[in-house]
C-alpha cells in the first residue's frame, strides 16, 4: 500500500516537471553568454571612465569626455554583444527565467574587479558567487515555458490592458520626478537615484525588447511583422529607454564603486522585471503555487549572493594608498561621501 503511494506521488511529481522546452534552452544558453560579456564590460567601461577622467570632466559630474576614450568603446561593445544576445534570449525564454541569470554578470564583474581593478574580493564574496550560482539554478530548473505567441498584435493587447497601463505611466512618473529633482541634488551622495532611473526605465525596456524579439524571431519564421505599426512603437521605445539607462548607468559606475553598483543595479533591475513580466505577461498564471515559491526562494538566493558581495567591500582591510591619505578613494570620491554611503 506504502509502495503504490509512492509510486502514484513520483508518477505525479514526473507529470508536473516536464523539463525545458527546446526554446527556453535557446534562451538559457544566450542569456548565459550575454551574462559573460556584459559582466567583461563593466570592467572595461570603468578602465575607460577611469582614464578618460583623469584628462577631462567625469561623468559623475556631467562630463561626457568618456566618449573619446577608446577603452570606454570596446567596454561599450562588449556590452552591446552582451545585449544582442539577452534581447535573443527574450525572444525565446520568459523574462523570469532570462533576467535573474544576470547574477551571473555579477560574478564575472566581482572577479574581474579583482583581478584588473584591484577590488578586493573577500571570502564571504566567494560564497556570494556561490549564493547567485545555486539561486539562478533553482530558478532555471523551475521558470515557467513560454507564453505561446503567434503575432506583436496579441503583444501589443497585453501592454495596453489597464494593469500593466497603471504600472508603466507609475513607472515614467517616477523617474520623472527622480531625473529632475533628486539626482541635481543628491545623485553625487546616493547611489539609489542613478540606479533607480536605470532599474525603473529597464523595467520598460525589457518588456518592449521582449516585444520586439518576439516580432522579429515570427518574422524570421516566415510571418512578416514589421508590417505593423506596433513593431516600430516597441522598437522606439526600446531605443528611448535603452539611452537612458546608459546615460545614468555611467554616471553611476563614474560616481560610486562598480561592486556597489552592479549588485544593487541587478537586485532593483531584477525585482521590478520580474514584476513587470508578472503584470504584462502573467507568467504565474501558467504555474502551480509550489513553483512559484520555489523560484522566489531562488530569488531570494541570489539576492543574499549580492548581499554578500556588497557587504565583501567593508570586510576587506588593505594597506592605505596615497590617495585615501588625502581623503579620496581609488575613484576620486572622497571618503566621507562613502561612509555616508554605508550608513544610509
Amino acid at each position: 500500500m506504502a509502495a503504490s503511494e509512492v509510486d502514484v506521488a513520483l508518477d505525479a511529481a514526473s507529470a508536473s516537471y516536464k523539463g525545458m522546452s527546446s526554446d527556453n534552452i535557446k534562451g538559457l544558453v544566450m542569456a548565459l553568454s550575454s551574462s559573460a560579456f556584459i559582466g567583461a564590460s563593466f570592467i572595461v567601461k570603468k578602465k575607460g571612465l577611469k582614464k578618460a577622467g583623469a584628462s577631462g570632466i567625469r561623468a559623475g559630474v556631467g562630463g561626457y569626455s568618456y566618449l573619446y576614450e577608446p577603452l570606454w568603446w570596446v567596454g561599450m561593445i562588449t556590452m552591446i554583444v552582451g545585449e544582442i544576445a539577452n534581447f535573443a534570449a527574450y525572444a525565446f525564454a520568459p523574462a523570469i527565467l532570462v533576467t535573474p541569470l544576470g547574477a551571473l554578470s555579477i560574478i564575472i564583474s566581482a572577479v574581474l574587479a579583482h583581478i584588473i581593478l584591484r577590488e578586493k574580493l573577500h571570502i564571504f564574496g566567494v560564497l556570494g558567487c556561490a549564493l547567485c550560482v545555486v539561486g539562478s539554478t533553482t530558478i532555471v530548473l523551475h521558470a515557467p515555458q513560454e507564453r505561446e505567441i503567434e503575432s506583436v498584435k496579441e503583444v501589443w493587447d497585453l501592454a495596453t490592458e489597464p494593469a500593466f497601463l497603471f504600472y508603466a505611466t507609475l513607472v515614467i512618473a517616477i523617474v520623472l520626478i527622480l531625473i529632475f529633482h533628486y539626482i541635481p541634488l543628491y545623485g553625487q551622495t546616493h547611489i539609489m537615484f542613478y540606479v533607480g532611473v536605470c532599474s525603473l526605465v529597464g523595467s520598460l525596456s525589457v518588456m518592449s525588447v521582449k516585444a520586439l524579439g518576439i516580432a522579429l524571431k515570427l518574422t524570421l519564421l516566415g510571418t512578416n511583422q514589421l508590417i505593423y505599426p506596433q513593431t516600430w512603437v516597441f522598437a522606439l521605445v526600446v531605443i528611448s529607454c535603452v539611452l537612458t539607462q546608459l546615460n545614468y548607468l555611467n554616471k553611476a559606475l563614474d560616481t560610486f564603486n562598480t561592486a556597489v553598483v552592479s549588485p544593487i543595479y541587478y537586485v532593483m533591475f531584477t525585482s521590478l522585471t520580474i514584476l513587470a513580466s508578472v503584470i504584462m505577461f502573467k507568467d504565474w498564471d501558467r504555474q502551480n503555487p509550489t513553483q512559484i515559491v520555489t523560484e522566489m526562494c531562488g530569488f531570494v538566493t541570489i539576492l543574499s549572493g549580492t548581499f554578500l558581495l556588497h557587504k565583501t567591500k567593508d570586510m576587506v582591510d588593505g594597506p592605505k594608498h596615497a590617495d585615501e591619505e588625502n581623503g579620496f578613494g581609488e575613484e576620486g570620491i572622497p571618503l566621507r561621501r562613502q561612509e555616508t554611503l554605508r550608513t544610509t
